[in-house]
């Protein structure tokens, strides 16, 4: 099979290292890429949302499966021109991916169908929202959000409402996330751990893979702004079996069941990001494609063929058995660049890749090749990932790796899977 594999960041390198343990694979091509998946797969220099791009070279290149690892694609409708075209493609059409491109979208949804999540109102008016008291003063704070796709930075946690005043004043009116911001969901401030689940779905049977925790925030002891992921572990401890079948009964079913009620079923792979309340599990958000740091971990656990389930998906015969899941636990430690949220460098050499154990596994996300030298070109650069038998293992494996490896002034966490 030929595989194209679209996006460039360290979820599509673990795509890649896990699609080609395939048989079944015999090339990838990755569009754009970065310098990781440029070792084990073909690069091709177009751009993630250049749909008709990626059509045209799916077609002359004839490519047996399509896949889609970030959010903007999806929304652009890059499944709907595949499959118009009779290629095959896992991940869902533009109407199914409202779920994420829309959080005015996914909330009326969750509202209307039952499924647990935060109460909330959403506002395209900053004066009518501002002067809603109800919105802004829920008991332990509010969260405000942009609607739409803001690449993970449109979402403020305010512990009063004058914060949440700001937030809305930044997005509404100063235009701060651009078109993501012209609508807002105020929503009530939940708290308890944090889960993502990842599950794939043939847009009527759903399997859950490894349930993972990620590390938001930038700074040891979740301090600091919130990031796109600075690492991640799976499984957490607190999450048993009994519990992700709750999830999947009152969640996952539901939105699956539901989607497929309003005439757009979900095909591809669906994450719920959770929050574990008194009141029970409660969705935060749904993203609908592979989560990045999540999938370094949870693909490293996944002991079945991913382009045998992928297929399944797309075909319409996923069964729960096909999914198998290795024992023990995965830790991956993000190593940003310095400034990171906000401002960095980029093109520090990195060195230390070519002498580390045999037991680590890094996929790059920020990286590109500079006159033979590796180089950083984002500020999430690398996550480095070990497997153990039990979680301590893990981590101490995953920060032997961290050890080896150097950029100036590269930044990350000492607390990932600690608290665990």
């Amino acid at each position: 099979m030929k595989v194209l594999v679209v996006g460039s960041g360290g979820r599509e390198h673990a795509l890649v290292w896990k699609l080609g343990q395939s048989a079944k694979v015999q090339d990838i091509f990755v569009a754009p890429g970065n310098a990781g998946t440029a070792v084990s797969a073909q690069n091709i220099s177009i751009s993630d949302s250049d749909i008709d791009e990626l059509l045209n070279f799916a077609q002359e290149k004839r490519i047996d499966l399509a896949v889609v690892g970030p959010e903007v694609p999806l929304a652009l409708g890059i499944v709907d021109a595949f499959q118009a075209a009779g290629l095959l493609i896992f991940g869902p059409t533009q109407a199914a991916a409202q779920l994420e491109a829309s959080k005015a979208f996914a909330k009326q949804f969750m509202h209307e169908r039952g499924i647990p999540t935060a109460v909330s109102q959403t506002f395209t008016d900053y004066e009518m929202a501002v002067g809603s008291r109800h919105a802004l003063t829920l008991p332990g704070g509010v969260v405000v959000k942009a609607s739409g796709l803001a690449a993970g930075k449109g979402v403020v946690v305010c512990d009063d409402a004058a914060q949440a005043e700001a937030a809305l004043r930044e997005m509404l009116l100063e235009g701060a996330f651009g078109a993501a911001g012209s609508e807002v969901v105020i929503e009530e401030r939940l708290s308890g751990p944090e889960l993502s689940l990842l599950v794939l779905t043939d847009g009527k049977t759903a399997v859950p893979l490894a349930p993972a925790r990620d590390h938001k925030r930038a700074y040891d002891h979740d301090q600091g702004p919130n990031t796109g992921g600075m690492g991640a572990f799976a499984p957490p401890p607190d999450v048993d079996e009994a519990l992700i079948e709750q999830i999947m009964q009152t969640i996952v079913q539901p939105t699956i069941d539901g989607m497929a009620a309003l005439g757009t079923p979900y095909v591809g792979v669906l994450y719920a990001g959770l929050m574990l309340t008194a009141d029970g599990p409660k969705v935060i958000e749904f993203n609908c494609r592979f989560g990045d740091p999540e999938t370094q971990v949870v693909l490293p656990l996944l002991e079945s063929d991913l382009v045998e389930l992928m297929l399944a998906c797309v075909n319409g015969r996923l069964t729960p058995d096909m999914v198998k899941i290795h024992p023990g636990a995965c830790a991956t430690v993000v190593m940003a660049a310095p400034g990171y949220p906000a401002s960095y460098p980029k093109g520090l050499p990195i060195t230390g890749l070519d002498a580390l154990p045999e037991d680590i596994m890094v996929f790059q996300a920020g990286t590109t090749s500079q006159d033979d030298q590796l180089v950083t070109s984002g500020g999430r650069v690398l996550a480095v990932t070990a497997r153990g038998e039990n979680l301590e293992t893990a981590v101490a494996r995953a920060y032997n790796g961290v050890d080896h490896i150097h950029f100036e002034n590269a930044h990350y966490r000492k607390d990932i899977g600690r608290q665990a």
